[in-house]
């Protein structure tokens, strides 16, 4: 493992091109040892070239990468030591469940007998005891995906990266298996770098976050960061789902900030350095936002209540999503779904939220 003083792997102004098409833009980040972070983006975005570039699939036009310090330009993929799960597997169909795992292990000369003990060992740890004589096409996708895993960890790589782990399975077994593969990364102490465009898969299975778009780097953060406190327009409506509203920010003598909305609404938000008269675009999240009564007005400084009409009502099982119109247009609000009296459909109701709640 790395030392507690460097970071397993140093990614410093890497840029990528192929031909006119920039897919990684000046991309700094750090990963420390025992450390999962996530690399999260639409398709596009860069993420899986990234990847690629650390593995030594492709090799960098710009800036420097570094494995516990040591560079690898110029460093062809098996001198890296680094363990890369594809999203397809990519299991020997003609070998056994214990001759895959034991693959990587015989191509590095182990002993057989160490070999026998370490594929033992992976198979206890991806739970697959008793399946080792099977071939992969005897085997679940969720069981495959844990023999794959199971054999990139076989060799103690410094840094593990996996490509889309998940997107294989249907959506019951993704959920499933992100727990497991959580469970099996934490317990062996893997430094780890996932790719994904699902933004459960990332928040779920990350220490860190790394939002990308058009190759460059949008934010990072911890996942409670990058929810509640996205830094640009883009992680906002990338990450969960979000409330809009825009209007000009109010005058900078006022002793609590405010916008005013196109429609006129006076919205508060804590922000100290919004430009009076700037334009301004404020995200609320759904479940933010609670029910009063239509009759209710904010009663202080700092609250907000925003007057409209139940139009819809989705329910999806652990959560009641509402549309309510109002003067500012179309407004969800997840609540959970719990027993006693329900809103309907028609009902006139109060959206209150505070200042805090409000992220510009």
């Amino acid at each position: 493992m790395g030392s507690p003083s460097r970071p397993v792997i140093e990614f410093r102004e890497v840029a990528k091109r192929f031909g006119q098409v920039v897919a990684v833009d000046g991309v700094s980040f750090t990963v420390a040892s025992g450390e999962t972070v996530s690399l999260l983006g639409p398709s596009g975005c860069g993420k899986t070239t990234t990847l690629r570039l650390i593995s030594g699939f492709e090799e960098p036009d710009e800036g420097s990468i570094e494995i516990e310090g040591v560079s690898m330009i110029g460093k062809r993929p098996y001198e890296r030591n680094v363990g890369l799960l594809f999203q397809q597997y990519a299991l020997f169909p003609h070998m056994t469940v214990a001759e895959n795992i034991a693959y990587g292990l015989k191509h590095r000369r182990w002993p057989k007998a160490e070999i026998a003990g370490r594929v033992g060992e992976m198979l206890r740890l991806v739970q697959l005891q008793g399946l080792e004589g099977r071939a992969p096409g005897q085997l679940s996708g969720g069981q495959q995906q844990r023999v794959a895993l199971a054999r990139v960890l076989a060799t103690n790589p410094k840094l593990v990266l996996l490509d889309e782990p998940l997107s294989a399975l249907d959506a019951k077994l993704r959920e499933e298996l992100r727990l497991e593969l959580k469970r099996i990364l934490t317990s062996v102490g893997s430094t780890s770098i996932v790719v994904t465009h699902d933004q459960d898969e990332a928040m779920s299975l990350a220490d860190r976050v790394i939002v990308m778009n058009q190759g460059r780097i949008e934010q990072q953060g911890t996942p409670d960061e990058i929810y509640a406190r996205p830094r640009t327009a883009f992680v906002a409506a990338f990450i969960g789902r979000s409330n809009w509203f825009h209007g000009k920010a109010s005058d900078a003598a006022e002793t609590s900030p405010y916008v005013t909305t196109h429609s006129g609404t006076r919205l508060w938000i804590n922000h100290q350095k919004a430009v009076a008269g700037s334009s301004l675009s404020v995200c609320i999240r759904p479940e933010r936002m609670t029910f009063v009564g239509p009759e209710t007005r904010a009663e202080k400084s700092g609250e907000n209540v925003l007057p409209g009409r139940i139009v819809d009502i989705i329910n999806l099982g652990a959560e009641i999503h509402y549309i309510v119109e109002g003067s500012e247009g179309r407004v969800l609000v997840i609540e959970p779904n719990r027993d006693g009296p329900r809103l309907r459909k028609g009902d006139h109701v109060g959206l209150k939220f505070n200042a805090d709640d409000c992220v510009v």
